[in-house]
């Protein structure tokens, strides 16, 4: 019996972003990918994403790694339960719920997506990778390609979702599952300090870093990603 992976893409992703790592995967689990594009908060697309394994049988066991936003989906699909999970995988995200600066930041980002989304998308990609990929013009194509065809509408629903994003920490520190927690060693977007310190709150999680990545790690090293992953399975 497959157990059945559920990858939650995070903000400026479509599914496109687990084709990295899916290959290496597909033969252990049978996967499903959440939608994160049409909703307009982490509550509706953790509603959405139960929905998404309704159909699979109790005794088929179902494990959920979230990347970045898709952590805070993930996060807040536990804090509404509809049925057991397995294992849980958090991948360059955070427990935290957003803080009054980053509230400043992002309408500033709201801002900046609204006067022009390339130059944004342009300059987020170099910043969000690890400078060892910046030499691999066809990958630094493929992310920005991936975050340009979002689009600035969904883009910034997205970041008003991510603000308004719930503090589920009480729940976390309660949890008795397994939980992998990853992250790239050079993750500026959510900084390794931050899967440490969420790491520490899960009783039993396991932190496991991604060498030669930045917050894209599931695309700069996918092997290492997927390798992680097949773990909870």
């Amino acid at each position: 019996m497959k157990p059945v992976l559920l990858l939650i893409p995070g903000m400026l992703s479509t599914p496109a972003v687990w084709d990295w790592a899916r290959p290496m995967l597909q033969e252990r689990a049978e996967i499903r990918i959440a939608d994160v594009l049409t909703q307009s908060s982490i509550a509706n697309m953790a509603r959405d994403a139960w929905a998404l394994v309704a159909d699979v049988p109790a005794a088929t066991p179902v494990v959920v790694v979230g990347f970045s936003m898709g952590g805070y989906v993930a996060i807040e699909m536990l804090a509404h339960p509809v049925r057991p999970l397995h294992a849980l995988g958090l991948l360059d995200t955070s427990a935290r719920p957003e803080s009054a600066e980053g509230l400043v930041t992002r309408e500033k980002t709201v801002s900046s997506m609204e006067r022009n989304f390339d130059k944004v998308i342009d300059t987020l990609v170099p910043f969000s990778t690890h400078p060892d990929t910046h030499a691999n013009t066809e990958l630094m194509a493929a992310i920005i390609s991936i975050e340009k065809s979002v689009g600035a509408q969904i883009a910034i629903r997205q970041t008003r979702a991510i603000a308004k994003r719930g503090d589920h920490r009480e729940m976390l520190a309660r949890l008795q599952m397994p939980v992998l927690v990853m992250c790239g060693t050079g993750d500026k977007i959510t900084p390794p300090e931050l899967s440490e310190e969420m790491a520490a709150l899960i009783p039993g999680a396991r932190l496991e870093w991604i060498e030669g990545a930045g917050h894209w790690g599931l695309a700069e090293q996918p092997e290492r990603v997927a390798s992680l992953i097949a773990t909870l399975l």
